[in-house]
């Protein structure tokens, strides 16, 4: 049995497959109204045993910022009954954590639209516990959204269940057919705006968060920015444009990214274009830092790093890269060059963070900041220090 991989959603978006506008499943008589268009779905967001760690990035990056869906809560049991937010970042957002679905569903007036499946796990794959909260949910009637490599709509038991319940499962790395898919040309090199790369050290670092905050602090000073999304966890933001880079067939990465990048400078004219990174160019696990460098063609490029950081993540015997290391490697591999470095705080204290600032400054000669933890006008200070030729306008909405 087939079934849809697509939910209903309201974002637009000019890409296709997995990416694309998810698709009612039956078309409305009648037009819809602007207000029912821009209503995002509500969503539960399952995390069990991982919110505020590296695999529950994707949870962690939906209550920090979410256009595509309105994230009514958080499933973890570990911090059942507390605030994400103040979880997170120290700081409430009003989204509560609940220990399972059955406290989730009962705390709203009526069944959330969606739940959507917020880890991602090193294996990609469905574990028998959350297999059950998936058809729980299934039960209940939430579409299902999901990141993970082992697509859930060709599941037979899950598509079924979907089916019965006339619900729709979104597989965000389920990529559209190949005989589809772009290949690089180099029309890139045509776009007008400045094109910036936010690379890393290691994965699930933040960078996705760095350029999240990067592109709100930009089009603030009315430097009207794009994010570009790479990853699952942006596309479920709400990112207009992007792919999935990790399930794209490696001849298609850097044509893929390269149409995504076209396709917003053609249909919002920005001044900047921000490339989230994944995986890290010396991580000897992920080629994606290589095909964001090659198919984006990057003027410049902002490195995070975690300073704290022993090793790679799920790798304990492979220890991180320095900055600098980095930084020459990403300089000698591509035509661009690094503008400034952002910090993941990761197990550090405020005076760490402070001190680590100025060492990384003074050691690699550029500008140094945390994206979180210092305000964004330092984070949009450094591009303008790189671009002064930036033109600031009123503030415009981001895209």
């Amino acid at each position: 049995m087939e079934t849809d991989s697509n939910t209903v959603d309201t974002i637009r978006r000019p890409v296709t497959g997995a990416q694309a506008p998810p698709m009612a499943q039956i078309e409305p008589a009648h037009p819809i109204s602007i207000t029912q268009i821009a209503a995002p779905p509500s969503a539960v967001v399952y995390c069990e045993g991982n919110f505020a760690k590296i695999d529950g990035k994707t949870a962690n990056g939906l209550v920090r910022h979410s256009q595509a869906y309105r994230i009514l809560s958080v499933i973890d049991s570990t911090y059942s009954g507390q605030d994400s937010g103040w979880v997170l970042d120290d700081a409430i957002n009003h989204i509560p954590i609940f220990g399972d679905l059955d406290a989730a569903v009962t705390h709203e007036a009526v069944i959330p639209d969606t739940l959507i499946y917020g880890m991602a796990p090193s294996t990609g794959r469905l574990s028998t516990e959350d297999r059950a909260v998936v058809l729980k949910a299934i039960e209940l009637g939430m579409n299902i959204v999901s990141g993970l490599h082992e697509y859930l709509s060709d599941d037979r038991e899950i598509a079924s269940a979907a089916s019965e319940q006339n619900v729709t499962i979104r597989d965000i790395r389920k990529p559209k057919p190949s005989k589809h898919m772009r290949l690089f040309d180099g029309s890139v090199a045509e776009v007008k705006a400045l094109r910036i790369a936010v690379l890393g050290t290691d994965c699930a670092i933040g960078k996705r968060t760095t350029a999240t905050v990067l592109a709100t602090a930009l089009n603030a000073k009315g430097i009207k920015t794009v994010l570009v999304g790479t990853g699952q966890t942006g596309l479920m933001q709400g990112a207009k444009y992007g792919i999935a880079m990790d399930a794209v067939p490696p001849q298609f990465c850097c044509g893929e990214l390269e149409g995504a990048i076209v396709a917003a400078s053609e249909a919002e004219h920005p001044d900047v274009i921000l490339i989230e990174g994944q995986g890290a160019l010396s991580h000897p696990a992920f080629c994606t830092s290589a095909f964001i460098l090659r198919g984006s063609q990057p003027n410049a490029v902002i490195l995070q790093h975690a300073p704290k950081r022993a090793h790679r993540c799920d790798f304990p015997n492979m220890p991180m890269p320095t900055s600098s290391s980095e930084i020459a490697l990403i300089e000698a591999f591509a035509d661009t060059k690094v503008i400034g470095l952002t910090l993941n705080h990761e197990g550090m204290s405020e005076a760490e963070i402070a001190d680590t600032i100025a060492a990384q400054s003074h050691e690699i000669g550029l500008p140094v900041t945390d994206a979180l933890a210092r305000p964004a006008a330092h984070l949009l200070a450094m591009v303008v220090a790189a671009y002064p030729g930036l033109t600031q306008r009123p503030p415009v909405a981001a895209v």
